[in-house]
């Protein structure tokens, strides 16, 4: 299936019912009066996120999506059935936005999570609404109205906890194969990749976390150069980077440093923040040369660089190295979260302490003026 991270869709909820103008007519009831009912709310429309969907290609064939409309009230005062509401299955990570307005409505980032982007017109009233003691039989009564209707984008941006970067041919996809169960495109020429893929990489039986790959990056990206800047977004959500870097390259005279600096170069351009996300030097394919020439290269690369990150060695395609990666990724993930959490229970704390300190005043305020 070709993967679409965009999608373009127009959503209408449904029309309220119309209330009933009707009166009661029954055999010895004399001036039964006004009987008829209100009419149905109109179905909205949500977006449903779907774990199953990881594409938008759907959106592609089936544009517009509508709610059902309210039916009409009837005699004796009764409501019209309501219109059913429609509920439309997306990738979990869409952003959904209003195209007038360019609004954000909302972000879906769980399965099953629910947004509503479209509301059923609200039910018409029945005369019986408009009795009173000076119209005792009003023949007045209320159309339902319009359900709301919107013309939405929706941008598609993988959740994932790590993503490779790295020029074409690094083994980025290699990589991802050897640690999980994706099987993406691998052969030996660049630009295998033409789409993003993810891959659930399971350390042990309880701790787990997921991986994006993307297309390779060139120099030039960020002017448009190549396919991997298309799909650069599907990195922003991520926590960690994996910069992956072939230590054995064909082309004996292209340097890993330069390659390295210039990927730098273009995540800055197009996103500083992406640039400045927690990243690892990921040194590949030591399988090419013995192990004294990639100490060397190693260390010629760490020079070069001035890299005083984290760094390792790997064969993706033998497996050398890979398992001792995941479990460093693993830890440090663990480790975000862990201060992650201690932020947010400093921020509660600070909190706490303010409100309790503005309440402290207010009571020292309202001793003195009693």
């Amino acid at each position: 299936m070709k993967f679409v991270d965009e999608a373009t869709i127009t959503v209408t909820g449904g029309r309220g019912g119309n209330g009933s103008a009707s009166f009661r007519r029954e055999k010895y009831v004399e001036r039964g009066g006004p009987d008829g009912g209100d009419g149905g709310r109109g179905g909205s429309v949500f977006l449903v996120g779907d774990p199953g969907i990881n594409t938008l290609a759907d959106f592609r064939v089936s544009r517009r999506f509508r709610g059902e409309n309210g039916q009409p009230g009837a005699r004796r005062q009764m409501t019209g059935k309501g219109g059913d509401d429609l509920e439309v299955r997306v990738p979990v990570g869409t952003i959904v936005s209003d195209l007038q307005t360019n609004e954000v409505i909302g972000d879906i980032t769980r399965g099953e999570e629910r947004l509503l982007v479209a509301e059923g017109g609200a039910p018409g009233l029945g005369n019986v609404r408009f009795k009173s003691s000076v119209n005792r039989a009003p023949r007045k009564f209320t159309p339902g109205t319009p359900g709301e209707s919107r013309k939405l984008h929706l941008e598609l941006k993988l959740l994932a906890d790590v993503g490779l970067v790295g020029m074409p041919n690094a083994g980025k996809s290699t990589l991802i194969r050897a640690l999980s169960a994706a099987r993406p495109k691998v052969a030996a020429y660049p630009f295998t990749t033409l789409h993003p893929g993810l891959g659930v990489v399971r350390v042990d039986a309880e701790r787990s976390f997921v991986m994006a790959d993307v297309p390779g990056l060139i120099e030039g990206a960020a002017g448009g150069a190549g396919l991997g800047i298309q799909f650069l977004k599907h990195l922003q959500r991520t926590r960690l980077l994996l910069h992956l870097v072939d230590i054995m390259p064909v082309d004996e005279n292209e340097n890993p440093a330069e390659t390295v600096q210039a990927i730098s170069r273009e995540l800055e351009q197009f996103n500083p923040r992406l640039a400045a996300q927690p990243r690892w030097l990921v040194i590949n394919k030591t399988d090419l040369a013995t192990a004294d020439d990639i100490a060397v290269r190693r260390q010629r690369l760490l020079d070069q660089l001035n890299w005083s990150g984290p760094c390792f060695s790997i064969s993706a395609l033998s497996g050398t190295g890979t398992s001792e990666l995941a479990k460093a990724v693993m830890t440090e993930l663990e480790a975000m979260a862990q201060r992650d959490a201690a932020e947010a229970d400093d921020d509660g704390e600070r909190s706490d302490g303010n409100d309790s300190e503005h309440a402290g005043t207010s009571g020292d305020a309202s001793e003195h003026s009693s």
